[in-house]
């Protein structure tokens, strides 16, 4: 019973957020709690929720002061040279743009936390898709699907586990996967040029000049095309009916394009040159305080929440002195800070139901139960096939301290050693940056202004499609 319904929630849960019936917040919440007392267990509700919510606080704690530290950065310029320089590499071609979201992503996962690569990502490409006019979904699913394939390093957290669960060295297991893993890179690149082709023809492709000077126009709509020359008529939004192909005259229309300006450089101030956030004689200093905290986080010498919590607090002091700037800085991000930390209060809810009522552990052994002993000799095969599903439904944790044992016990009864189940366990990855147990992934969908359930309609198959590129390698190259 506790199978079915552990699956039930899920499926609820998933079907909710993606029809957009519930936000993601009140089904992480409502959903659990129902179900919790719908297995008889509804009195221990409140423990399983401290339970999880102790578990992830520290998660939500360097993600709160990790948001408001690259806020800061955002706001004094760190990024604005990285924003300009991948404008005129890609000279404003949408699909060289996609390609290097996805360059991009990889390159920052290598210091092995999602929330970070998100954070950099999102800051330097946000601002050329708004300005572009390109899809968010895109950005978003690109760069879930490079870091998950990217989250298999060492040090990222799946291999570590499994070396662990199952007593084996991190290094046999990840090395021998690298040409698999680099397979799944290279179909994230190339799923970013396919999707930043199918971009550049739905938008066409500008030079640098005609994309800047997309900001000093008002938003406009196409209402049809040109004649022989290929030229559109545009009408101004909020315009009549006769103000197509006529440009705005008066003091009305003048207004209303710089009032439509201003709102475009506070929307997107990663590019605004003018804004008074700006510290271009402290550019080093932040530059070199964002690298200690990188070096610091990769080389673990404190907690990450820690680590963020001082950076915060030194890049806020040094950078705004004063404190009514201070408090407009904080209060510029609290959005952002507000949606993801009570995101994952609320994931913390999810999680506590289902491991604490016995959900999770159902699950697993009705899944390892279900696979045929014809399958037996093939339990590499059956496990990479297992870890898509079970690590997007399941926390790393659960899946590689729970599950992956079991399966490796039953592999060795059909004489396949630990180190492939281990190798197989992490074809999954790219598909399990976007679950929705997944911390990080609010992050990235908050700080893109991407609904959670349009991102899973986007990614999950790109997700899936790269997965099984990693597991089919795997196969061919003997190492699983």
């Amino acid at each position: 019973m506790l199978t079915i319904l552990g699956f039930a929630m899920i499926a609820t849960f998933l079907v909710l957020i993606m029809t957009k019936k519930m936000s993601p917040i009140a089904a992480l919440v409502l959903i659990p709690a129902l179900f919790c007392v719908a297995v008889g267990q509804g009195a221990h509700l409140g423990d399983y929720v401290i339970e999880g919510v102790g578990n992830l606080a520290p998660t939500a704690a360097m993600l709160m002061f990790a948001i408001v530290y690259f806020g800061v950065m955002i706001d004094v310029g760190l990024f604005d040279p990285v924003v300009r320089g991948i404008l005129r590499f890609c000279k404003a071609d949408p699909m060289r743009i996609v390609v290097g979201t996805a360059v991009l992503a990889a390159i920052v996962s290598l210091d092995g936390d999602g929330s970070t690569t998100f954070m950099i990502t999102v800051s330097a490409m946000y601002p050329l898709y708004k300005r572009l006019k390109m899809s968010l979904v895109v950005l978003t699913g690109v760069a879930a699907t490079a870091n998950g394939v990217m989250n298999t390093l060492p040090w990222g957290g799946p291999t570590a586990r499994a070396a662990t669960a199952l007593k084996l060295d991190a290094s046999e297991i990840f090395v021998p996967m690298i040409p698999a893993l680099a397979m799944g890179l290279l179909a994230v690149f190339a799923l970013a040029y396919v999707l930043g082709r199918r971009e550049r023809k739905r938008l066409g492709m500008l030079t640098l000049d005609e994309a800047l000077a997309r900001d000093a126009e008002p938003d406009t709509v196409t209402v049809g095309a040109g004649g022989a020359g290929g030229g559109t008529d545009r009408l101004r939004k909020g315009a009549g009916s006769g103000a197509a192909s006529a440009p705005a005259g008066g003091a009305a229309g003048a207004g209303a394009a710089k009032a439509g300006d201003e709102e475009e450089d506070e929307e997107f101030q990663g590019l605004d040159p003018n804004r008074s956030t700006l510290r271009p004689k402290l550019y080093w200093f932040n530059a070199g305080l964002t690298a200690a905290l990188l070096t610091a986080m990769i080389m673990e010498l404190m907690p990450i929440p820690v680590i963020f919590l001082l950076g915060a607090a030194l890049a806020l002091t040094v950078n705004f002195p004063h404190m009514p700037d201070q408090r407009a800085r904080i209060a510029a991000h609290a959005d952002n800070v507000l949606n993801v930390s009570g995101m994952v209060f609320a994931a913390a809810v999810f999680t506590g139901v289902l491991t604490g009522t016995g959900m999770v552990e159902h699950m697993a052994d009705w899944v390892v139960g279900a696979v045929p002993d014809a399958m037996g000799p093939h339990m590499a095969l059956v496990t990479g096939l297992l870890s898509l599903p079970l690590t997007y439904f399941m926390s790393n944790d659960g899946f590689y301290f729970g599950v992956l044992p079991v399966l490796a016990e039953a592999g060795a009864a059909h004489g396949v050693s630990p180190l492939e189940i281990a190798r197989a366990s992490l074809a999954g990855q790219a598909l399990h940056m976007s679950s929705p147990l997944v911390p990080a992934v609010y992050v990235l969908v908050g700080m893109a202004r991407v609904e959670f359930g349009d991102h899973t309609r986007f990614t999950v198959k790109w997700a899936v499609l790269t997965s099984l590129v990693v597991l089919a390698a795997g196969i061919l190259f003997g190492i699983m």
